[in-house]
């Protein structure tokens, strides 16, 4: 006997087929109900374990990130201070750099005057020696000049007396 009157081919089920279909499935759907149950606990279990874990996971990041942010304020604390103590040292610097070349200038000033008035000395030395020798020298030149001695104790020429 046909479900639907009209002739529609195969889409057309027999009440009996339908029946056994129907207490086919019911047995089946009996068999497999306490594993469905099972299978049940165990994906609650697992979404309580999974939500458990997001929750921790987001505990454990909301800790990093207070963490991080503790840090992050150490770091520029560090920075600020480390700036503040390399413009003093470059101020320290900058003073014994100036004090350096002041103290190098007062030196060279100081050797300057040493070694000027060391040749003040040794020029008057040498002006002193040389005019100790000075006609004796001067006569050599004109021997040398003339080509023919010249000197106090050389002799005259009768030529020369004129």
């Amino acid at each position: 006997m046909d479900l639907i009157p009209v002739e529609i081919g195969p889409l057309n089920p027999q009440v009996q087929d339908l029946a056994v279909g129907v207490v086919l499935f019911a047995a089946c759907f009996l068999c497999l109900l306490p594993l469905l149950r099972r299978m049940n606990r165990v994906l609650e279990a697992r979404e309580r374990a999974t939500d458990g874990v997001t929750a921790q996971a987001e505990r454990l990041r909301a800790l990093a990130e207070e963490k991080r942010a503790e840090i992050e304020a150490e770091l520029a604390a560090a920075r600020h201070d480390a700036s503040r103590t390399r413009r003093r040292a470059e101020a320290e610097g900058a003073a014994l750099i100036a004090e350096s070349r002041a103290e190098g200038l007062r030196e060279r000033e100081e050797l300057f005057a040493r070694a000027a008035a060391r040749i003040d000395a040794d020029l008057t030395t040498a002006r002193a020696e040389l005019q100790d020798h000075l006609p004796r020298l001067a006569a050599e030149l004109a021997s040398r000049v003339l080509g023919e001695p010249v000197g106090p104790e050389t002799p005259t020429r009768a030529a020369d007396a004129w």
